[in-house]
């Protein structure tokens, strides 16, 4: 095993990188990193996972079995962290803000990647075609792209999709579900992005710009999309005759026409 005691400071501490850790066990499961072991596999598919919690948590995909529920609107969830997650759209709580700009967000994990807004860092790159991003998790889901993989199935209709939201939000059209309510007409949505769309019509807000003609818009995604208009920019290639089209709901239309 590689690693070693530091008695003075009560500590272990990993032999390859120097990392510190105040218990054997978690300095054990460090290591796991550089050797890439994952002892704990799951009984039905075959993935392998670093902890005996992670497959447990596994499994759940696999029985279906969802034990967290919201206290308020009942939604349940396989995981404790994404109950509360959801439980903070209920008390509007965001406690993460940006030291730049002063943006609040619920999760830590969107306030760091909205800092690289700031900053343009873009750290982890696709191997196939170069193309960079804010975080790891964005590059892997680009990379399905490349694959073609869709890891995530509806247990309703088949429908395979290549990130678990959009699998979540597929299942809201078999279920009626829609958890997002607006505050001021009680109308509800499926999506949240839906939700805050609509709340635009009731406050009048357009707080993103177009830089070129002034345009402005409700949501970011709709300006970026509306900037495609003066740059020229069709990213979205059809895999089997190239055509480029500059948004993906039209690409996947044409690709209808060689299916």
């Amino acid at each position: 095993m590689s690693y070693k005691s530091n008695t003075e400071r009560g500590s272990y501490f990993c032999a390859v990188c120097g990392s510190f850790f105040t218990r054997k066990y978690h300095v054990t499961i460090h290591m796991r990193t550089h050797t890439g072991e994952k002892p704990y596999s799951c009984e039905i598919c075959g993935s392998s996972f670093t902890m005996k919690h992670h497959v447990l948590r596994h499994m759940l995909t696999h029985t279906g079995e969802k034990p967290y529920a919201c206290e308020v609107c009942g939604s349940s969830f396989t995981q404790k962290q994404n109950m509360l997650k959801h439980m903070q759209t209920h008390t509007g709580e965001k406690q993460y803000s940006c030291e730049v700009c002063g943006s609040s967000f619920i999760e830590k994990q969107n306030m760091v990647k909205h800092m690289q807004t700031h900053t343009g860092e873009k750290a982890c790159s696709c191997e196939v075609c170069g193309s960079s991003f804010t975080t790891k998790q964005s590059m892997l889901q680009h990379m399905r792209t490349h694959t073609g993989e869709k890891p995530y199935s509806c247990e309703v209709c088949g429908s395979s999709f290549t990130r678990n939201h959009h699998m979540l939000q597929h299942k809201r059209t078999h279920t009626g579900e829609k958890p997002y309510s607006c505050e001021v007409c009680d109308s509800s949505f499926t999506k949240r992005q839906n939700m805050l769309r609509h709340m635009q019509a009731h406050t009048g807000n357009r707080p993103y710009s177009c830089e070129v003609c002034d345009s402005s818009f409700t949501l970011r995604q709709s300006m970026l999309r509306h900037m495609q208009i003066h740059t020229g920019e069709k990213p979205y290639s059809c895999e089997i005759c190239g055509s480029s089209f500059s948004r993906k709901q039209h690409m996947l239309q044409h690709m209808q026409t060689h299916t």
